[in-house]
């Protein structure tokens, strides 16, 4: 096997070396295509082994360089550790995905049945990282925010809070918005 000092590399690269975790390839290209690949050592971080129960570890379902893993991972905290999920063990603690098809969900389930699966819409620009959801289209085309599905009493409350925010951001001295009870019309009950 042929070795070099990590003295002898460029700090960048040696950060990006120093960064990956068991199991995950940092890919060399050249003018895009792949001429190489540096892979985590498994003895590197004996400290966050996928198997320690001390650790959560999280898998991607999406593509990420190991740098933006590596900085979703140290964002964390000492107490996770983010693999690629073509690499990570079936006993992954969270699954992180963008949005997809029900079928593609069941079927990330099937494969990770321990998980807690975690739909995420991702953009940043210092990764290259793009993955937007319908959520996101809808804000950009210009809903100005989201609400979860809730039940009626907490949708009040939430949309409450929101306006409230809204109305805080734009400084709006327009009447805050109210909900009002359901009318009885004609006997009838409504609701």
């Amino acid at each position: 096997m042929r070795s070099i000092d990590a003295a002898r590399l460029p700090s960048e690269l040696v950060a990006l070396i120093d960064a990956l975790r068991p199991g995950e390839d940092l890919l060399i290209t050249r003018d895009g295509e792949p001429i190489a690949s540096i892979s985590g050592h498994a003895g590197a971080d004996e400290s966050a082994s996928a198997d320690s129960d001390d650790v959560t570890v999280v898998a991607t379902a999406m593509k990420l360089s190991a740098a933006a893993r590596a900085s979703l991972s140290e964002q964390l905290g000492p107490g996770y550790i983010v693999l690629d999920m073509k690499s990570a063990p079936k006993t992954v603690d969270v699954l992180l995905t963008p949005p997809h098809s029900p079928q593609l969900i069941g079927h990330f389930r099937s494969m990770f049945p321990k998980a807690r699966v975690v739909i995420a819409e991702i953009e940043d620009d210092e990764f290259g990282v793009s993955f937007e959801g319908p959520v996101r289209r809808l804000l950009d085309a210009g809903a100005d925010t989201y609400l979860p599905p809730s039940s009626i009493p907490r949708l009040a409350r939430q949309l409450d809070r929101a306006m409230t925010q809204l109305n805080q951001l734009t400084g709006s001295t327009s009447a805050p918005l109210t909900i009002e009870s359901p009318q009885v019309h004609n006997g009838l009950g409504g609701g």
